[in-house]
């Protein structure tokens, strides 16, 4: 096999063993199978392409053309095209399954089924990485900077597939592939220079190479090259394992500061979070949207089944966090809420639920219906009093309980308060109003004055809460979006009122704060929405269910939820609606984005719904959803296509040199011609600073290259050994061999101990920027300056030749 079939067979390899890092992103990986076949076909295509030989622009074209085409038979009739002919199935057929692929990647979590779109993308993906790989390490023969497609089609998958598991086996796969192909392209490369690498007789191996030829050589000798770079493989290999393994993580939360409260991915892809906060945002933009809790119930109203997890009732300025309070045993059953009156506690009913947790659900404060009154669950729990939560105990160093996989019912009251009682309650008491109004001194002014003027002529706290519910989900303007950039502090809730989009934690976050400068007792819970009921009866609460929203205190009542997030699936409690919303003539019409989408959880069965209430989905009909189009947050495939592209060609642009160089060099010694060598010894003396003499014979010019380089004695000979070959070629007499075996590898030598004698920012300017590029521009000029010549000829011919016509 030769040394370039041998890097071929490699590249299809290392593409073929990265692409495994792409199989946990679906459920059946029968796709590599065909995969590892059309690598084959397309690396086969550029070695004929190569043999005939084709131009290297031409062999690229027959690699991607003969791909596209077996692309399209085996996807033909699978798309919807709306034509006739091989042209309109590329433009049409083609496309639209294209953009079925990207449209079921958005909708379907990992592991997605297998469809023919999305076959046809990582079909297409890897084909593509395996194109770079063959033109990178075969056509232009720089196999290291082939790790670049391979780096990008690792990160790709990693970054999808991440908590899937089987990450390090498959860059582990993908590193063993990337070595392997420097091997092959290393070996190949320095048997050109003369170097021999296997158990060959030392008395078959070159003097010249180094490896051989003296006494007690052995063969074995030969192969210190080969085992010394799997030595140094293997190693690296090994580190880029161990050493993640054994360094601390890297902390940071999303949307708190890191440490405790830091989100940690726990092993086997499990979700666990002290503080839920942190993930909430990675949770509502996760591709992956696994169910983490499933749950029966008896509640006549399923809208109202939020499932909270705990309460931030602390706002320092930076973000909000749960006050440190003391824990108690949990009791069998649960105290009164606090300040629920018996009026407000007799109408309400007493629901029970059952909760099963996920396996990869490690969350250790438990989700459960508010207000609870008894809880059933086993294991170490204990009970926070004022936030009415349960939290996990510790169980040994470093671990505590969590709710994985757990199963428990929790007894929970379905509280019914009327607008009317809230509007008559009393002022809540002091200790209340002093703990829950608190407000850090950084608060810009503008939040305090936004909620003023919202709530302007409002004559009760209970009216004030709904015009701010209603400024933010109705009449405000303001868009949901899980995109922007999250922050919890007081900055962030007045860059959230100025800019007027974000997610359920901006909203959350601004009410509660507004609230509190009207001397409103707040907080922000956090937990879920009431997930998605099953046809058997059952509720599934995924990942994308996660949600904060504001708990503001009313004397009589206790804590109510209000809802000021616009968010498609959201109930908006009965007691916080007005009968008759006000008009609103400086309000913004109905933002573009939101279009209809599926019922809300509890509808309303009233024909006449307004305007403002539709917007919330809660008139039975349409519920927002948010727009996928321009504007949205989100990023297209082509955008991305386009900037990777970018990139890429800004990245290799300082490498066109280098390529071109090595491109030159590579077949001026390839053709064994003495003068070739000559001229490509002048130009690496000359990359280094050493310009071309051509009064100089080849002897003198040598001598010049010898001292001005500082070449050692062994690179010295070598550069007159090609010196003495040039003379031979030009004054020896007819039928004398001029070449020898080892011109190539003495120019070569030569070269490389030139580049020695500089520094190191020296050399990077010989390889990035080689003077003798120069050439570029003279043969540009030699081109014109012949063209305008032949032009010149033809003109002066036609008025010689050609009778003038005349009138």
């Amino acid at each position: 096999m030769s040394g370039r079939a041998r890097v071929t067979l490699f590249g299809v390899l290392a593409t073929l063993l990265t692409s495994w890092s792409l199989a946990p992103l679906v459920e059946t990986s029968g796709w590599l199978i065909q995969a590892a076949l059309l690598l084959c076909l397309q690396a086969a295509v550029g070695a004929g392409a190569r043999r005939v030989p084709l131009a290297r622009p031409l062999t690229v074209g027959a690699q991607l053309l003969v791909s596209l085409l077996v692309l399209a038979f085996l996807f033909a009739g699978k798309g919807e095209s709306t034509g006739s002919g091989p042209l309109a199935f590329l433009v049409t057929d083609f496309g639209a399954l294209f953009e079925r692929g990207v449209r079921d990647v958005g909708e379907f979590a990992i592991p997605a089924p297998l469809s023919d779109g999305i076959r046809l993308l990582l079909l297409s993906g890897v084909l593509l990485i395996g194109l770079l790989v063959d033109v990178l390490a075969v056509t232009l023969r720089t196999a290291a900077s082939a790790g670049l497609p391979l780096l990008a089609l690792y990160s790709v998958a990693a970054g999808l597939s991440a908590g899937q598991g089987g990450s390090w086996f498959a860059f582990l796969l993908a590193g063993a592939g990337y070595l392997l192909l420097l091997l092959s392209e290393g070996r190949d490369r320095l048997a050109q220079w003369g170097r021999v690498f296997g158990a060959a007789p030392s008395s078959r191996v070159s003097a010249a190479s180094g490896y051989g030829g003296g006494a007690g050589s052995g063969g074995g000798r030969a192969l210190a090259p080969v085992r010394t770079g799997r030595r140094i493989g293997a190693v690296a290999l090994g580190l880029a394992l161990a050493v993640p393994a054994v360094l601390p993580a890297l902390g940071g939360g999303v949307l708190g500061a890191p440490g405790e409260d830091s989100a940690v991915a726990g092993g086997g892809g499990t979700i666990s979070a002290v503080n839920p906060l942190v993930s909430l945002q990675s949770s509502l933009n996760a591709q992956d949207n696994r169910v983490v809790l499933k749950y029966r119930t008896d509640s006549p109203q399923l809208g109202e089944q939020y499932l909270r997890i705990l309460a931030l009732d602390e706002f320092n300025g930076v973000k909000w966090e749960a006050s440190g309070r003391p824990l108690t045993d949990v009791p069998e059953r649960l105290p009164n809420p606090s300040g629920l009156s018996e009026q407000v506690r007799g109408s309400a009913a007493e629901i029970r639920t059952t909760v099963s947790a996920a396996e990869t659900y490690a969350q250790r404060y438990l989700p459960m219906p508010y207000p609870a009154t008894q809880v059933d669950i086993a294991g170490k729990w204990r009970y926070e009093p004022v936030g009415r939560t349960l939290v996990g105990d510790q169980l040994g160093k470093d671990r505590f309980q969590n709710v994985q996989g757990a199963q428990y019912t929790v007894r929970s009251l379905l509280l019914r308060p009327t607008a009317a009682q809230l509007q008559a309650a009393p002022g809540p008491n002091p200790f209340v109003q002093a703990e829950y109004t608190k407000l850090p001194d950084n608060l810009p002014p503008v939040v305090a004055e936004t909620a003023r003027r919202v709530t302007q002529g409002a004559q009760d706290d209970y009216t004030r809460a709904v015009r701010l519910q209603d400024f933010f989900a109705v009449n405000g303007g303001f868009r949901y979006d899980t995109k922007v950039s999250s922050g919890t502090g007081s900055q962030a809730i007045a860059r959230f009122l100025a800019d007027k989009e974000g997610f359920c934690v901006h909203f959350a976050f601004s009410m509660a704060a507004m609230s509190r400068t009207l001397g409103i007792p707040a907080r922000v819970a956090v937990g879920f929405t009431p997930g998605e009921k099953q046809s058997d009866g059952s509720v599934n609460v995924s990942m994308r269910d996660a949600h904060a929203w504001p708990e503001l205190y009313f004397e009589g009542v206790g804590w109510t939820r209000f809802e000021p997030t616009p968010r498609s699936g959201i109930s908006v409690p009965d007691y916080s609606r007005t009968d008759v919303p006000a008009p609103q003539p400086s309000a913004p019409s109905a933002l573009p984005s939101q279009s209809a989408a599926a019922p809300s959880a509890a509808p309303s069965q009233n024909d006449a719904c307004p305007p403002e209430l539709k917007k919330l989905g809660e008139c039975g009909g349409a519920a927002p959803k948010q727009d996928l189009g321009a504007g949205s947050g989100g990023v297209s495939a082509g955008a991305v296509l386009g900037w990777g592209a970018a990139a890429l060609v800004v990245l290799g642009l300082p490498l066109l040199p280098l390529v071109w160089r090595r491109r030159v060099r590579d077949r001026r010694l390839a053709s064994g011609g003495v003068p070739a060598a000559w001229r490509e010894l002048g130009d690496a003396a000359w990359d280094v600073g050493i310009p071309p003499d051509g009064a100089l014979s080849p002897r003198r010019a040598a001598e010049r290259v010898v001292r001005l380089g500082g070449l050692d004695a062994e690179a010295a000979q070598a550069v007159h050994r090609v010196a003495g070959a040039v003379e031979r070629e030009l004054y020896a007499p007819p039928g004398a061999e001029a070449s020898y075996p080892g011109l190539s590898a003495d120019v070569l030598r030569a070269r490389t101990a030139l580049l020695a004698s500089l520094t190191r920012r020296g050399r990077l300017r010989a390889l990035l920027l080689p003077r003798s590029a120069a050439r570029l521009a003279w043969a540009a000029s030699a081109r014109a300056a012949a063209a305008t010549a032949l032009t010149t000829r033809l003109t002066t011919h036609l008025r010689t030749h050609l009778p003038l016509r005349r009138p």
